[in-house]
């Protein structure tokens, strides 16, 4: 058997493989001088699933069952671009928004995700959180009539866009 064809683990062979610097292999019998180039696969065959992104039900439930947290912000997020098509831009951009919020809490509280598991979870979190905060903040100040105001934006704003 090879040395580039032996996995870690399995110790017990006298050509087994140790990792000298990235990316080529010295066996245990091969002279100090002698390293082969390692082989690495053309495609990658599988990759880790993140922290949490086990089913979110019992793996006999039907899939909607499996990937409820996903499905409960895509719904929330779907509503809101609906109405925001409907020319309800604020409550529109506030479903989105909240949508987030929502996956950001399901992302923090449940230990199972499903899909709604991308990366690790704190990436998950503060991407959700961020996303979902500027957008309902942004809803929140739509023009006419915003809901929330804060003061040193239009300081800001005459300050940038000055004669």
């Amino acid at each position: 058997m090879p040395a580039d064809d032996v996995r870690e683990g399995h110790e017990d062979h006298e050509d087994t493989a140790t990792r000298e610097e990235a990316g080529t292999v010295r066996t245990r019998n091969a002279p100090a001088g002698e390293a082969r180039k390692r082989r690495f696969p053309l495609f990658t065959k599988d990759t880790a699933r993140p922290e949490g992104g086990g089913r979110a039900a019992p793996g006999d439930a039907p899939a909607p069952a499996r990937q409820w947290p996903m499905l409960v912000v895509l719904s929330v997020v779907g509503l809101g671009l609906l109405l925001t098509a409907f020319d309800l831009v604020r409550a529109g951009t506030l479903l989105i928004g909240v949508g987030l919020l929502a996956g950001a809490v399901l992302r923090w509280l449940l230990p199972s995700v499903g899909m709604l598991a991308v990366r690790s979870r704190f990436t998950d979190i503060v991407t959700y959180g961020i996303l979902g905060l500027a957008i309902t903040l942004l809803a929140l100040m739509v023009q006419p009539k915003p809901l929330l105001v804060i003061p040193f934006l239009k300081d800001l704003l005459h300050f940038t866009v000055s004669k």
